[in-house]
């Protein structure tokens, strides 16, 4: 188990999650790929900050950037997962590992399929087991959070945040149309309902309730209703710089799926 190798699309908030929870499990030779300017909101918890950064820690794990396969070898060589921009996921064929885990969270089809490596998992909507992807993870908040599919696809998607203390769409940012996003208050700030909390270009972008800004998307061109922020309104009473319970509950049954298919219970390769 602890040689396997693990390619995870995506390097966000979920991504970050699984990530880490696979490394905490002695997972430890993972890349992660993403887009040049991810748009990450909870960046405290995305190691996809290392592409800015160079490195970036979550809960005591670290992340480091890496241009190609020599980087990522490096970077595990150093007990670290490796973080590189690669859109469309071409190291897979480089390092060939043994798991795919699709987590972009694109909500819609992806170019993932099943060849790609021994067990592909895809997150959320956009998958259906087997075509697509080996599995599928459950990604809505509920019951069902985290549950493994092996036929047939997640819950298609609401467009509505889960509530927290009583709130859901209210706790999201959104870009109100296409523009640069300027920051007027940082993460972690205490920020009240009415307070201009960024710009895009000249719009201000005001919170809608009161809380701790625990999201906040860095300074980059976003597209209209994109999100660029997100309030916790339970306050200084909750960690914004920890991993969320849907992140741990997903990396989880990641971390189900591949014992699932790789932990065997003698030699003889019986399970």
């Amino acid at each position: 188990m602890r040689g396997l190798k693990v390619a995870i699309k995506g390097a966000g908030e979920m991504a970050s999650g699984i990530a880490h929870r696979l490394y905490r499990a002695n997972i430890r030779q993972i890349v992660m790929a993403d887009i040049e300017r991810p748009l990450c909101v909870r960046r405290t918890v995305s190691f996809c900050e290392a592409l800015f950064e160079g490195t970036f820690v979550v809960e005591g794990v670290t992340a480091e950037t890496a241009d190609d396969i020599r980087g990522i070898v490096a970077a595990w060589e150093r007990g670290h997962i490796g973080v590189m921009v690669d859109p469309s996921g071409s190291i897979i064929k480089g390092i060939k590992p043994d798991v795919v885990v699709d987590a972009i969270m694109a909500k819609k089809p992806t170019q993932t399929r099943p060849h790609e490596a021994r067990l592909v998992i895809g997150v959320g909507p956009g998958f259906r087991a087997p075509e697509d992807v080996h599995v599928v993870v459950e990604s809505n908040r509920g019951h069902d959070l985290g549950r493994l599919i092996y036929e047939g696809q997640a819950e298609p998607v609401t467009g509505v945040p889960g509530t927290t203390a009583g709130y859901g769409p209210e706790r999201v940012l959104r870009a109100p149309h296409a523009g640069r996003v300027k920051h007027v208050r940082s993460l972690g700030d205490s920020v009240e309902k009415g307070e201009v909390v960024l710009f895009v270009e000249k719009t201000p972008v005001c919170a809608e309730i009161s809380g701790i800004l625990r999201g906040l998307i860095r300074d980059i061109d976003v597209v209209a209703n994109e999100k660029v922020g997100d309030i916790e309104p339970r306050g200084e009473s909750v960690d914004w710089h920890t991993i969320s319970d849907k992140a741990r509950a997903i990396g989880g049954a990641v971390l189900e799926a591949i014992m699932g298919e790789f932990n065997v219970s003698n030699a003889s390769g019986e399970r």
